[in-house]
Order: C-alpha cells, then sequence, then structure tokens
C-alpha cells in the first residue's frame, strides 16, 4: 500500500481531553478543570503546569459544554433567506459580513453563516441554535413588511439586532421590540431624484428589489412622495418588484423599454441589475446616457468598469456591518434597545446619467 494510501486509512486524530492533560500532567481530572476554568483548588505552580501541557496537546474548551453549564457560546448567527442565485452574484451581502466578521473576529467569536429557503425555516433555525445553545445571539437582515422573526427572538430571549430596520421611532412612540441599526433610505431615494429631475428627466422608473422587504418598501414609498413633492405623473414615476437578479433585471428593462413611453432614467435597486440594465440598452442600441440614464443603487467595482460607468449610490456597507456587530456586542454585554443609524450615503455622478 502506498503512503498516501495508508494516510487515507489513517482515523482521524483524536481531540484531546481533560483526562489525557491530567495524565500529561500527573494531577487528577478535578485539578485541571479547577485550573482550566479559572477556579480555587490548586496552587498557582500547578495551574501554570496544566494550562502548558493544556497548550501543548492542542487542547480547546467544547464550546457546547461551556453552553450547557451557562456559559457563552462565543458564536453569533447570521441567516440569510433569499434565493441563492441571487446571493452568488451580489456584492452587498460579501461586503456586510467581512465588516461584521471583521469585529466579531477581533473578540474570537465565530460566525456561523446559513442560507435557508425561506422565513419558516429561519424562524426554526432560530429555535433549535437556542435549544441547543448553539449562538449567544443573531444578526437579522433583510426585515420585512409584516416580520414574524423579532417576536420569536424576543419570546425565544435570543439576543439579536436587526440590520437595516425602521427608523428610530418618535418620542411618544413605543420602543422597537429589538435593538436595530438602520439606513435613510428614504432620502438616499430622495437624493436620486433631485438629482435626475434636476437634469431634466420625467418618465423615472424605480427597478425594485423584493416587494415584502421593509426597505424595498421604504424606498416605493420615498419615490412616490418624492414625485409628488415635485408634481411629477406618478404614472410616469413608479417601481417595479424583481428578485434582484441580473435575469429579472434584464427582463424588467426590456418591458420598460417596450412600453409606449419608456423612461428616460432608470433606477436599479442593485449593480447587478444596473450592469444587466445598461447591456439590455447596448443591445437595443439605446446610448447611455443621451437615451437612458442608469443609477445603481448600491457602489461596486461593476459600475466602475462598464462602460460608461455607473452613476451610483456610495455607502459603507463593511461599516454597516462593523456597527451591527458592535451593536450586538453591547446587546450581549447587557446594552440597551436602541435604534442606532448608519452612515447617510452619497451619490456619485458617473457617466451613466446626464439630460433626457
Amino acid at each position: 500500500m502506498t503512503a498516501s494510501g495508508e494516510a487515507a486509512r489513517r482515523p482521524p486524530a483524536r481531540r484531546p481531553t481533560i483526562k489525557d492533560i491530567a495524565r500529561r500532567a500527573g494531577v487528577s481530572e478535578s485539578a485541571v478543570s479547577f485550573a482550566l476554568n479559572g477556579r480555587p483548588g490548586v496552587s498557582d505552580r500547578t495551574r501554570a503546569r496544566i494550562r502548558r501541557v493544556a497548550q501543548e496537546l492542542g487542547w480547546q474548551a467544547n464550546s457546547a459544554a461551556r453552553a450547557l453549564s451557562g456559559d457563552r457560546a462565543d458564536c453569533v448567527g447570521l441567516v440569510l433567506a433569499r434565493p441563492a442565485r441571487t446571493l452568488g452574484v451580489e456584492s452587498f451581502f460579501l461586503q456586510l459580513v467581512s465588516g461584521i466578521q471583521e469585529v466579531f473576529s477581533a473578540h474570537h467569536t465565530a460566525l456561523l453563516l446559513q442560507v435557508v429557503p425561506d422565513l419558516a425555516a429561519e424562524c426554526a433555525l432560530y429555535r433549535r441554535w437556542w435549544a441547543e445553545r448553539r449562538v449567544d445571539g443573531v444578526l437579522v437582515v433583510d426585515p420585512r413588511t409584516q416580520d414574524p422573526r423579532p417576536r420569536l427572538l424576543v419570546s425565544l430571549g435570543l439576543p439579536a439586532v436587526v440590520v437595516g430596520g425602521h427608523a428610530a421611532p418618535g418620542p411618544d412612540a413605543a420602543p422597537p421590540p429589538l435593538p436595530t441599526v438602520w439606513a435613510d433610505d428614504a432620502k438616499a431615494m430622495a437624493r436620486i431624484l433631485d438629482h435626475l429631475h434636476g437634469l431634466g428627466h420625467r418618465r423615472i422608473v424605480h427597478v425594485a428589489g423584493l416587494p415584502e422587504l421593509a426597505h424595498t418598501a421604504r424606498r416605493i414609498r420615498s419615490l412616490r412622495t418624492a414625485a409628488v413633492r415635485r408634481g411629477l405623473d406618478p404614472r410616469q414615476v413608479r417601481s417595479v418588484a424583481t428578485d434582484y437578479s441580473d435575469a429579472e433585471g434584464a427582463e424588467a428593462t426590456r418591458r420598460l423599454l417596450d412600453t409606449a413611453e419608456p423612461p428616460t432614467a432608470i433606477v436599479y435597486d442593485n449593480d447587478v441589475m444596473a450592469v444587466a440594465g445598461a447591456s439590455v440598452a447596448a443591445e437595443r442600441g439605446i446610448p447611455v446616457p443621451g437615451g437612458l440614464s442608469i443609477v445603481a443603487w448600491d457602489d461596486s467595482s461593476l459600475c466602475r468598469v462598464t462602460h460608461p460607468r455607473l452613476t451610483a449610490l456610495v455607502r459603507d456597507t463593511a461599516g454597516f456591518g462593523r456597527l451591527a456587530a458592535q451593536e450586538l456586542r453591547a446587546v450581549l454585554d447587557g446594552g440597551p434597545v436602541r435604534a442606532v443609524q448608519g452612515e447617510l450615503p452619497h451619490l456619485e455622478e458617473r457617466e451613466s446619467t446626464g439630460t433626457p
């Protein structure tokens, strides 16, 4: 048998136990437990020897055992209930997770990430995680207009922070059930409309994401409000829903360009759909921005390498993730329920927008 074959048949290395440490250090298992858990009952010299042996053996505390004893699991959860095909191409979640991980890794806390098909599966997962004491808390993304998760998490007593939730309530309103970090989608949409309206556009369509998401509803509502304030025709300034994918972004663009009065400007809810829309315009020989102006809600390298470069809403998504992670750490340390606002995005004007 070859050396590689012998290695393949060799059983995996066994994880060292307290018994192994006791045998190597020449002490009792209870002495090892006292030393490793920082409890009295052993001398400083013995404690140092036990810890040195534990380090030599590569021993690590068992997170499940710590959880059963009431200690923290040193792990937080993040569940994504979105179509898997939309996650593979969208840069937003990669940047968000990088910011979250930056905070937790600095405190030796693991991030448990799982993708599920729907909200029912997400809620079931929260119940299982909490029953097994798998996580100390969770970050809840993609708040819905009708969302069962905050009530469930409160009933479980599972610490959580909602990422992208509603704005802070007024002084007379009831406090939110869970801590929230939020971004001002309404003001961001108003900035986009100000830019396009100032260029002379009057037929503006917003190619939105999933309609059940709270931030999608806020953007749609903000567009409508801003259009009315400027005296624009609501039939000419409107939103259409998609699933955030490039395929649906392209298809929505084709339908819009086939109408009797096609829009002169389109605002896309992410960078992937904006690039897909620009490709459709190129296929049809429609110049950008001469025949169609394009704005992407989230900036990325895609927006900057496309020709022409796409006007985009720029925000520090990784910073938003860091803010959410810091808020969850504060909650785990006994902090209050509060709503924390992230940085307001700014519009980066590039070559994809111009006069109609």
